[in-house]
């Protein structure tokens, strides 16, 4: 044997030793019990993107749900202050019904009556996900309140606006148009934007009916790592964190509108 060859085994003794201590060390404290488990700072470091791919789920049926809501609610609010009877009252009956219902009975329901998949004329097949139930479930409600908000709105108008457009031989619809409805537009941003923070922070109850949002991919994640006791309060404190992140700035910025609306500026 050269000396090269032995001067290389004297080298790698002490490296393949150590690496032979730690492997043995590393199965004997998982044969104790877990006790090289990470720290529970690190298991949610591991699960952050799991949690944050949730967020966007939850982040997408927001948004969803308030365009549907903004368009119902629109069409609900100009229903309700409708001249014909007819059109009036069921508006109203509906704007109430579902303003006075508890949110997590409207989920329950949509989940019920809308079927898990939709059979085509041709034979095929759509599923339905429960996210886009639960979407619909929260555009319910906040369809409502936008109506609501609509309604306020137009009655907040000054009745000599309507007289003046009556004078100019305005159409009732164009006096809505380009007098009533421009005026309406600032008074119902702020209390719009309140409901989009407020319909925001109830998407986690679609966890509830097992969604994988950011609560449920939450608990999935604890529970993964060995539903631990200590993970409670670091993986909550970064769930709300991230609803913190992005409602407060829209809370902000829905002040500073109130403020400007109400000095007329």
């Amino acid at each position: 044997m050269t000396a090269y060859s032995v001067t290389r085994l004297t080298w790698r003794a002490p490296a393949l030793a150590a690496g032979l201590c730690v492997a043995a060390t590393a199965a004997a404290m998982a044969q104790q019990g877990g006790e090289a488990r990470p720290s529970a700072v690190a298991t949610l470091v591991i699960w952050m993107p799991f949690i944050l791919e949730g967020f966007v789920l939850n982040l997408v049926m927001s948004v969803l749900a308030m365009a549907i809501a903004t368009v119902t609610g629109v069409i609900l609010g100009f229903m309700q202050i409708s001249p014909s009877r007819i059109v009036r009252v069921p508006a109203k009956l509906i704007t109430h019904l579902f303003r006075n219902s508890p949110w997590l009975v409207i989920l329950f329901a949509i989940m019920f009556l809308i079927p898990f998949q939709i059979r085509l004329p041709g034979g095929d097949t759509v599923m339905i996900p429960d996210w886009v139930k639960a979407t619909i479930g929260f555009a319910l409600p906040v369809m409502a309140n936008i109506s609501e908000i609509l309604r306020g709105a137009v009655a907040s108008i000054p009745s000599g606006q309507w007289e003046s457009a009556e004078s100019l031989a305005f159409t009732r619809i164009q006096t809505l148009r380009y007098v009533i409805l421009p005026q309406c537009i600032r008074r119902m941003m702020p209390p719009w934007m309140n409901w989009y923070a407020l319909l925001t922070l109830m998407t986690p109850m679609a966890a509830i009916l097992g969604v994988n949002e950011a609560l449920g991919n939450t608990q999935a994640a604890m529970e993964a790592a060995g539903a631990r006791p200590e993970l409670l309060i670091p993986f909550y404190l970064f769930l709300m964190t991230i609803f913190f992140v992005f409602i407060y700035p829209i809370s902000l910025y829905t002040r500073r509108l109130e403020r400007r609306f109400a000095t007329g500026s």
